[in-house]
């Protein structure tokens, strides 16, 4: 088979019958008497080279193939790993070096070359505001979104409603973000920083090492990896207000690229798209980045979504936290109202310390 035309629909259809399509598409081309014209096999599906990363690509792949084994069976597919400037770089914060964007720069220019087909991510990872000519066409049902604290003895007896008291005073925390950093210290201001950075394995060896006392993880990465055991306190929101996206993996492609945009739509989580919408909107009113202390965690009970919102300074003696809920049609507009709402009650200085260079 040398080639395969994504038809369009016209109208939504269930997972498994755009797929159909798809495969029925893809058996007819490959009996063609003459050369197929069109987009050509395997499309090419390109994601950081972490183990995590790798979990999260082959799972969306899993996903994609499940209403249509035919696909899987042709070979339509092809993992592409790309190095990225914010993995081979783990001595620097992500603030200090380009922000999070470094993990998906690498991967965004593949795509926009036609190298790849598709890029998977996570999206806390995922930059705001993509490069021209990309868009998020896809996001997949959530994980779990808590964070988890790993601590190195793991003989104390920790309280899950007051988890930090289980740590030694002035303890040194292996952390690379600004957000759990802040939150932190807003409870507990003796401890300490230590910056850790690297995948999940990579941090954890280092803690078993003793260069730490404890360090923290998105709990989702841990249930991927099948490493779940490894969490000594699953942190609540109400603890350790989530990053925005966490737990949630996203799809970008060619904005131009209607076919597979098309395909992508048959598998998109809606509650996902709408929570991750307003978390996304709310991080980008506050100019959110790599240095800024912000949490947006959305939720959709009883048909109402429900976000918070949390503004901090990163030595954590300024926290600020605020909700609003509405229909998640209005997904947008509610993180856009609610981020006018906490910039309005932030001190300047907060604001200025975060765009120093």
């Amino acid at each position: 088979m040398n080639g395969l035309k994504l038809p369009l629909m016209n109208a939504p259809v269930l997972p498994s019958e755009a797929l159909q399509r798809v495969a029925a598409e893809a058996v007819r081309r490959s009996h063609a008497a003459e050369p197929p014209t069109g987009r050509k096999l395997p499309l090419r599906v390109g994601s950081r080279a972490s183990p995590l990363a790798l979990v999260q690509t082959r799972n969306f792949l899993t996903r994609l193939t499940r209403f249509c084994p035919v696909l899987r069976d042709m070979g339509a597919f092809q993992e592409y790993q790309i190095s990225t400037e914010g993995d081979r770089n783990q001595v620097q914060r992500l603030a200090e070096i380009g922000g999070k964007g470094l993990f998906a720069k690498e991967i965004h220019e593949a795509l926009v070359a036609g190298r790849i087909d598709f890029a998977v991510h996570s999206l806390k990872d995922l930059e705001t505001n993509l490069p021209p000519g990309l868009v998020l066409a896809c996001t997949l049902k959530r994980e779990d979104a808590r964070d988890a604290l790993i601590l190195r003895d793991r003989d104390v007896v920790v309280d899950p409603q007051r988890p930090y008291d289980c740590l030694p005073e002035g303890a040194l925390i292996g952390c690379a973000s600004v957000r759990r950093q802040a939150q932190m210290l807003h409870v507990v201001p003796d401890l300490r920083f230590w910056l850790l950075r690297g995948n999940v394995q990579t941090r954890l060896d280092k803690l078993r090492a003793g260069a730490c006392e404890a360090t923290l993880l998105a709990l989702a990465g841990l249930r991927r990896l099948g490493m779940e055991d490894r969490v000594d306190v699953v942190l609540e929101p109400d603890q350790m207000l989530p990053a925005s996206g966490q737990g949630i993996v996203g799809v970008t492609v060619r904005e131009s690229d209607l076919e597979l945009r098309e395909l992508l739509s048959a598998i998109e989580d809606p509650e996902a798209r709408a929570v991750s919408t307003a978390e996304r909107a709310l991080l980008a009113e506050l100019d959110g980045s790599c240095r800024t202390p912000i949490g947006g965690y959305a939720r959709i009970e009883n048909g109402v979504l429900k976000l918070s919102g949390m503004i901090a300074s990163e030595d954590g003696t300024f926290l600020l936290r605020r909700e609003i809920e509405g229909a998640p049609l209005e997904a947008a507009r509610l993180g856009t109202e609610l981020a006018d709402e906490l910039r309005r009650d932030t001190p300047a200085h907060i604001f200025d310390e975060m765009r120093r260079p």
